[in-house]
């Protein structure tokens, strides 16, 4: 960023990531219709950069290229220059990502794409270097030559404008088939265990992230087979992710991903839906298995969440950047002398040995060679081991441990920290609430139900039309930008798990009207599921829709999910239908890739069945009644779908919205459960025990 008092268009945006390129000499523009007037106007392609404020190699081409002034001159005598935040963005995110795909066959952010003034694509490519080196064009060469392009082949490029624009509109649309059901299970089931890692954990070769939403799917294909080895895979990828540098072992929270196969060296940058769905796959992996690793490191995440992610106003940050004083990872690495000069030497002796840190380091920087001796901290060796390696009792070693831990922790709170994205998203937001209701009503925790409600009410007041449309981004006291299809349905899913841990009607009563409006503003008529952006998509060459799940699960996955939980709860078989025309989707994706959508084989799973629907009946705050629901939070019951009707003005709110529960009543003046399946319900039952028995196919103790 230069600091001579200049500004480009983007000191009036809202977006971190935008006002960071807000006084470079580059003559930014946001998106929108001013930008491609002004480029008719020129005559001029316009260059499209895309980014976000936590990602490296963005910075890199900004301090590279965008703050050189000789660069800038030639971008700004050449084209009209956009910048995109792809996060508050990410429709036009993804339609130029397709683009960058298309022709050069992968992706990236920074996202660098070429269009004519009408918005379509003739050139991509993702980050290139300010000089030319072998394999890269540098932007010194890669400028002039687009320049005598347009000067001198302008038809050309017309030309190959159109063709990609065709292009994109066939990977944009969609086809649909049928023959999905538990073949289809059974086949994503066997794509993950091919891809899985026997020694390390996770899935596929390096860099490896977390892929949450894999782990949800695994759980749900061992408890509908009873196959081993999908839970291994579960508590393998758990227990490594959790010993690995890829999880910040003072802090807590995971990086975004690993650049080693062990999980050992992380590329640092925290996202909010990262922590999000590794609590939500963390909290099932409790509730299938028990273990209270899984627990705590549930906990473990959803505290750092809370101290370093919350806005004072209720809502969630989006994330914290990977980089400090200019380089990755500065925060988060210690060499084994800054050890030595904090910690006693009892303590600093412990802490080599239980979290791996070695004299000559174990972290290589290939970006700045020079650099030695630095650690990226992980669980190295089991405290039990070391004390036995020390020939010391087993507790001593893990109060030192411990108070090292803490210790460390603190002097490197003193560190100049990350940079913050301190705009908070819904769609993300969604994912956190959903995080912290699952764990809260799991745990028992009401701390982290009411940190949901506290979310969940910001949301609703500041990100909501009084129609009932959401907005995308929220910051600095403003809102704005359309809201996507990833916000309505991450909010669903946010409102039926805290109404899942409070059965409080209104959760669902707002569940129903967010569905009812994302229906109305992103359904395809034609061949089925929900466009990414709604009708404002025009400044867009083509609509786009998300199928496949990424780091995060698309849109549609996490609707298909969320329709067919609504259509369970209200007793409302037109949304099963709209979710049976989102699921046409994914047979021609499927086919290729059987597990390049899990968090849709969730839903999947759910539709094939067995599920169940569980009315419970009874007085509001009784002791047998919070037995009962208490019972069924805890369980790992995700085929069952508990609606909850109190007696009282609570409970005529329910029953008005799922008017098949009108005639269920307390049997014997006791909390009562009316288990249902498969169009078939069973005999009223006041005993805990036996629902849990019944839901899940065994006789009661």
């Amino acid at each position: 960023m230069t600091d001579d008092g200049h500004t480009n268009r983007l000191i009036h945006e809202k977006s971190p990531y935008l006002l960071a390129h807000a006084r470079q000499p580059v003559d930014w523009y946001p998106w929108g219709d001013e930008a491609f007037e002004r480029a008719r106007t020129l005559d001029r392609p316009v260059f499209l950069s895309i980014g976000y404020a936590t990602c490296h190699w963005c910075h890199v081409m900004a301090r590279e290229s965008f703050e050189d002034p000789e660069i800038a001159r030639l971008l700004n005598e050449t084209f009209v220059c956009v910048k995109v935040d792809r996060e508050e963005r990410p429709d036009v995110d993804q339609v130029y990502m397709t683009v960058c795909q298309l022709l050069t066959g992968s992706g990236g952010w920074p996202l660098t794409v070429v269009l004519t003034p009408d918005r379509r694509p003739f050139f991509a490519g993702t980050y290139f270097p300010r000089e030319t080196r072998p394999g890269a064009t540098g932007m010194r060469d890669l400028v002039p030559r687009i320049a005598g392009l347009w000067r001198d082949s302008r038809g050309s490029l017309v030309e190959a404008a159109d063709s990609i624009t065709s292009s994109l509109a066939i990977a944009a649309g969609s086809r649909s088939g049928d023959g999905i059901g538990p073949d289809t299970l059974e086949a994503g089931y066997r794509a993950l265990a091919v891809q899985f890692d026997p020694v390390h954990g996770g899935f596929g070769r390096p860099p490896k992230f977390p892929m949450s939403h894999h782990l949800l799917f695994l759980l749900r294909h061992w408890r509908r087979t009873g196959e081993p080895h999908a839970l291994e895979m579960v508590e393998r990828t758990l227990a490594a992710i959790r010993q690995g540098g890829v999880y910040d072992q003072l802090g807590y929270g995971i990086h975004r991903y690993s650049t080693d196969a062990r999980w050992l060296v992380p590329h640092f940058e925290k996202m909010l839906y990262d922590q999000a769905l590794l609590v939500i796959a963390c909290v099932e992996a409790y509730q299938a298995t028990g273990r209270e690793a899984c627990r705590r490191m549930a906990e473990d995440t959803i505290a750092w969440v809370l101290r370093d992610l919350s806005s004072p106003e209720g809502g969630f940050f989006s994330a914290l950047d990977a980089d400090s004083e200019g380089e990755e990872g500065r925060f988060y690495l210690w060499t084994s002398g800054e050890i030595d000069r904090v910690l006693s030497p009892d303590e600093a002796d412990v802490f080599r040995r239980v979290y791996g840190v070695r004299p000559e380091g174990n972290f290589i920087d290939p970006f700045h060679p020079g650099a030695h001796g630095n650690n990226v901290l992980h669980l190295a060796s089991p405290v039990d081991d070391v004390a036995a390696g020390l020939g010391r009792p087993a507790p001593e070693v893990a109060a030192l441990a411990a108070s090292a831990r803490d210790t460390l922790f603190a002097a490197r709170e003193e560190r100049t920290k990350p940079a913050i994205d301190d705009k908070v998203l819904a769609s993300w937001n969604g994912l956190a609430i959903a995080a912290l209701a699952a764990a809260g009503r799991t745990f028992g925790n009401t701390a982290y139900v009411d940190a949901a409600c506290r979310a969940l009410d910001f949301l609703l007041s500041r990100l909501r039309t009084p129609d009932n449309r959401l907005l995308h981004r929220y910051r600095d006291g403003e809102a704005g930008i359309a809201g996507l299809a990833e916000d309505y349905a991450f909010l669903v899913w946010g409102l039926l798990e805290v109404y899942g841990a409070t059965f409080d009607p209104f959760r669902l009563a707002t569940a129903k009207a967010l569905a009812d409006r994302m229906i109305g503003d992103f359904w395809d008529d034609g061949a089925g599921g929900f466009f990414l952006a709604g009708e404002e998509a025009a400044d867009l060459p083509v609509r786009p829709k998300e199928v496949q799940d990424g780091a995060y699960p698309s849109a549609n996955s996490v609707a298909h999910l969320c329709l067919l939980r609504l259509s369970r709860l209200l007793g409302d078989p037109s949304y099963e239908e709209r979710a049976a025309g989102v699921a046409r989707l994914y047979p021609p994706i499927l086919e290729v890739s059987p597990s390049s959508a899990t968090l849709f084989l969730c839903g999947l799973d759910l539709a094939v069945g067995p599920s169940q629907e569980v009315v419970v009946v009874g007085a509001d705050g009784a002791p047998d009644t919070a037995a009962m629901l208490g019972a069924l939070q805890r369980a790992y019951l995700p085929s069952a779908n508990v609606l909850f009707v109190s007696i009282g003005e609570r409970g005529e709110a329910a029953r008005r919205l799922a008017p098949f529960t009108e005639e269920m009543a307390m049997v014997d003046g006791r909390a009562t459960a009316y288990v249902c399946s498969g169009h078939a319900c069973g005999l009223p039952m006041t005993d805990p025990a036996a629902v849990l028995a019944a839901l899940e196919g065994r006789s009661p103790a």
